[in-house]
């Protein structure tokens, strides 16, 4: 699992756009780093005030992929 977990994260740090996180609030940046760092997307919402919505409109901004390596493994 450990591995999964850090080829996904590996996937969504190489697709993420840095400069534009970079330019990110201190507190979205962060959220968006800790998204993608984890793929927690409830709790990298919350860190950054938004709503699931608001949040992932953010994701998409910054080429965050959502990445679930487990679910194509076990098919």
């Amino acid at each position: 699992m450990e591995d999964l977990d850090r080829v996904e994260e590996e996937i969504r740090r190489r697709h993420a756009d840095w400069s534009f996180i970079e330019r990110q609030k201190p507190r979205v940046k962060w959220a968006l780093i800790y998204y993608i760092r984890t793929g927690d997307i409830r709790t990298a919402q919350k860190l950054a005030g938004l709503s699931i919505e608001e949040f992932n409109e953010l994701r998409l901004k910054a080429k965050i992929p959502i990445v679930h390596l487990e679910d194509v493994i076990s098919q």
